[in-house]
């Protein structure tokens, strides 16, 4: 009888184990969506990215304070560009808890949505709170971004200038870099981030173009 009794228990204990080798993983899907989205295949990726939300509602609903389903689903947002419902998700979760990556993807959907104010607030505050932060380079960009809309060339040249010595290899950071130098009369730094944005892209034109601007 005992033995009976221990077969049905691995029996059910295997039952369960492979049903949670099963379940979804969001954040696999995310990054297949990613991969996807690399390949120029956005309605595919888009699919993906709508199974990773619907991964993460299932989480929620068993752990509400579950932070990991609430990053996931907001980056999945902010990719299928669904910025004001990634506002709403990024809030409640921060009802719950100060989150840093949730606050980064808060500022990228405002920014998105064009309100800067709020961007900028959230972005700051994501530096702040995870200055070794796997997107701080990224954060540091949009900083910079919001300082170049708003013409405060010289903040946006420190942030760009951040956001390329974090992350060296995007050739638009370093054009966004040289432009806002180019703006405050620094002919040679232009130049230099302008050389640096087609030695990534040699076919950047908008970089060619400002390099020839700055070297007459």
């Amino acid at each position: 009888m005992k033995l009976r009794t221990g077969i049905a228990a691995l029996f059910l204990l295997a039952l369960f184990s492979a049903a949670a080798q099963e379940k979804p993983d969001a954040l696999k899907l995310y990054r297949q969506g990613r991969e996807l989205e690399a390949k120029n295949r956005m309605a595919d990726a888009v699919v993906i990215y709508n199974e990773a939300i619907e991964v993460c509602k299932q989480d929620l609903v068993v752990n509400p304070r579950n932070m990991d389903a609430y990053t996931i689903y907001g980056w999945a947002l902010v990719r299928m560009e669904k910025y004001s419902e990634a506002v709403t998700i990024c809030q409640e979760a921060l009802k719950i808890t100060s989150d840093h990556r949730v606050v980064e993807t808060l500022g990228e959907a405002y920014f998105y949505l064009k309100d800067y104010k709020e961007s900028l607030k959230n972005m700051e505050r994501y530096i702040d709170a995870a200055p070794r932060g796997e997107r701080i380079s990224t954060a540091y960009f949009f900083v910079g971004e919001i300082y170049r809309l708003n013409r405060s060339f010289n903040r946006a040249e420190i942030a760009y200038t951040a956001a390329v010595y974090l992350e060296p290899a995007m050739s638009l950071w370093w054009y966004r870099l040289a432009t806002v130098r180019e703006n405050v009369g620094d002919r040679e730094g232009a130049a230099t981030a302008y050389q640096r944005a087609l030695r990534l892209r040699p076919d950047y034109k908008e970089a060619s173009d400002g390099l020839k601007r700055v070297t007459v």
